[in-house]
């Protein structure tokens, strides 16, 4: 388990979501009756900054569970880690994953291994069952399941790969104080523009050191990442992970998930990554902006419909994209008999806002 930092031990429990800050992003429709309401809240932010656009609260504090992955790797792809240890592009796009544990995705996790040096019984994600069986509706055989079939699994390859990068200890990586996850916070605070002393954190699924960030930033950090321009401090780091991201998104997500059904509508444009609890963040590279989302009550259910819709009212989807999308934008609901009984209607309205400046 990570080390608690002094600073949070003993801390007491965090207020509630302020759900009355947020606002109606979709709704769950049974025949002509509005079922269920998900709310949530919207910011979309451009490269320098400046809050576009928003629904709800921008500034809503988010743990960014997944959505944290591509920079939990920057500071590796800035040491040259990828080069270093011959990762493929596709290898890297795993390091950004919440794969589905298919065989690619397994047997990339394993070349990742070996390549550094490293063995699947040195990674400390946990396990769980493959999210493809989930995805095709079928059940998964029974335990024990292989960690290379963790959704995480390529995250946590790469960051024992920089472990032997850099000569630290590897048995203790997922520690707060870890060199490694010293790393991790700094780059993430950087793209965020946040103060890194003063970022509030938790323990992931995957038990690695994850962030809260409000919405607004998490947009800017996904702005950045889909940048071109070079970074002072991490230069192409960032451009390399998002050239993996969209060249291979099958890598990223899986068959029949959100994120590759996005970036395969995007044509490269979005760099997209959904997390657990109704996170999803995009980097549109082609406008120069990140958009972040969160449903309050953590329902894809209701994300995905949202998505779609924001992306819309952006004006980043032409007719061919809007049916791509369209089963995400306003999914059936069936029953166990396979009939639809209703759909998931979006309600997201975006509002455009005074361009606030949302770094420190």
């Amino acid at each position: 388990m990570p080390a608690v930092p002094p600073s949070t031990a003993g801390s007491t429990a965090p207020p509630g979501p302020r759900a009355a800050a947020h606002v109606p992003l979709a709704v769950a429709v049974r025949g002509a009756v509005a079922e269920s309401l998900h709310l949530g809240s919207v910011a979309v932010v451009d490269r320098s900054g400046r809050l576009l656009h928003c629904a709800g609260d921008p500034f809503f504090l988010t743990m960014t569970r997944s959505t944290l992955k591509p920079f939990q790797a920057l500071p590796f792809v800035a040491a040259g880690g990828p080069a270093r240890f011959g990762y493929t592009s596709a290898e890297t796009a795993l390091l950004c994953a919440s794969h589905s544990g298919e065989p690619r995705h397994v047997a990339a996790a394993a070349a990742m291994l070996a390549k550094a040096g490293n063995t699947a019984d040195e990674l400390q994600c946990g396990t769980h069952p493959p999210m493809a069986y989930e995805v095709r509706g079928e059940v998964p055989p029974p335990p024990p399941w292989s960690p290379l079939a963790h959704n995480c699994s390529g995250k946590h390859s790469g960051m024992l790969a920089f472990c032997n990068q850099c000569g630290w200890s590897r048995h203790d990586y997922l520690a707060w104080d870890h060199p490694l996850q010293q790393r991790v916070r700094h780059a993430v605070a950087h793209y965020a523009g946040v103060d890194e002393a003063a970022m509030p954190w938790g323990v992931d699924g995957c038990s690695a050191p994850n962030y809260a960030l409000p919405l607004a930033n998490l947009a800017y950090a996904f702005a950045r990442l889909a940048g071109d321009d070079e970074d002072p401090e991490y230069g192409a780091a960032a451009r390399t992970l998002a050239d993996a991201m969209t060249a291979h998104p099958e890598m990223v997500s899986g068959d029949g998930r959100n994120d590759l059904a996005l970036a395969v509508a995007g044509r490269g444009d979005f760099v997209a990554k959904v997390g657990a609890e109704g996170v999803q963040a995009i980097g549109v590279r082609s406008r120069g902006i990140g958009v972040a989302i969160k449903v309050a009550d953590g329902a894809p259910r209701g994300l995905h419909p949202a998505t779609v819709a924001v992306l819309d009212q952006l004006g980043l989807l032409d007719d061919g994209q809007r049916q791509a999308l369209a089963a995400w934008r306003q999914p059936a609901v069936r029953n166990y008999r396979g009939e639809v009984t209703g759909e998931v209607r979006p309600l997201v309205v975006l509002d455009n806002v005074d361009g606030r400046r949302v770094q420190e």
